[in-house]
């Protein structure tokens, strides 16, 4: 869609929802209309908001946030929900100015928004900005989805404990399995414990279980990479002998497989350790299209290829 267009219509949306009322009061018979951007958040939210309101994530399987657009539909949702929840920390940079108007009209709230700057990532060619994938470590995102409850809590306080009791079912969930991450990653030969990837989505994930994380691309998809940097990594596959590569199901495998062909110029067989879910959860109604069955699926085939 051309830019000029959806800048109009984007005012259009934004002045007929604010002719009426924007923030709809809930009752207790009523479901609240919630929109995330990325399903990893509308998982979260679906386990916290429970049968008390209708969840829709923007961002479907294979959806790369950092380029995504947001359609005259998106658009429509956006306008008409009760509360918007996103990553923030310019996870979704082509979206920021529809958000931040929407932002004066209603409740727009990023998951990252509290979390202790101690604890994210800092990167300087992200324009010194923080690394935005926070999910990759299941304690941070437990934060996030504290964030979620606060939230409904203080918008809905009628349901506010029904919030909280759920999201505490939920934390209880997410502990374990940042136990189970951690004891499945150690069961990988010290040496052995390298994952590249075609960008650096799993920089949080690599600091959280003591692996050492190396991406083609930088943070954001919109990162250039040239042929030096196809060498370098091809390079230092060669020299420590890396056993697998991985392909990310929101990324083109274009990059990796020249990285692949780059090791097999020099004389050593890398072969491609399988698909990864990075940006984006799986199918809707498959363990991978839920953050917990997401996790397990990307840790159950790192481990298988590279122990």
């Amino acid at each position: 869609m051309d830019y000029r267009i959806m800048k109009w219509l984007i005012f259009g949306l934004i002045a007929i929802a604010g002719c009426g009322k924007v923030a709809k009061e809930n009752s207790e018979n009523k479901r609240l209309n919630i929109v995330t951007t990325t399903g990893m958040i509308g998982d979260a939210v679906a386990h916290i908001a429970g049968d008390s309101a209708d969840v829709t994530s923007l961002m479907g399987p294979g959806v790369d946030p950092h380029l995504y657009k947001a359609t005259q539909g998106d658009l429509q949702k956006l306008t008409g929900a009760d509360i918007i929840f996103y990553n923030g920390l310019h996870l979704e940079g082509k979206m920021g100015e529809v958000l931040e108007k929407l932002s004066k009209l209603k409740p727009v709230v990023a998951v990252a928004q509290n979390i202790e700057e101690s604890k994210l990532r800092k990167v300087p060619e992200f324009n010194n900005n923080y690394d935005p994938h926070i999910w990759f470590d299941v304690s941070l995102w437990v934060e996030a989805v504290r964030q979620i409850d606060h939230t409904l809590q203080e918008l809905d306080k009628a349901n506010a404990a029904y919030y909280h009791n759920n999201a505490l079912k939920y934390i209880r969930q997410l502990e374990e399995l940042d136990v189970w991450v951690r004891e499945q990653i150690a069961t990988i030969p010290e040496g052995q414990r390298t994952l590249i990837t075609a960008h650096d989505a799993f920089g949080y994930f690599g600091d959280a279980y003591g692996i050492e994380v190396k991406g083609l691309q930088g943070i954001s998809t919109l990162s250039e990479y040239g042929l030096r940097d196809v060498s370098e990594l091809a390079r230092f596959i060669v020299d420590h002998k890396i056993k697998a590569v991985f392909v990310e199901t929101s990324v083109s495998q274009k990059s990796i497989n020249a990285v692949v062909q780059g090791a097999q110029e020099r004389g050593f067989e890398v072969t491609i350790g399988g698909n990864l879910f990075s940006d984006a959860m799986g199918e809707a109604g498959t363990p991978e299209g839920t953050y917990v069955g997401m996790v397990r699926a990307n840790v159950n085939t790192i481990v298988e290829a590279l122990k």
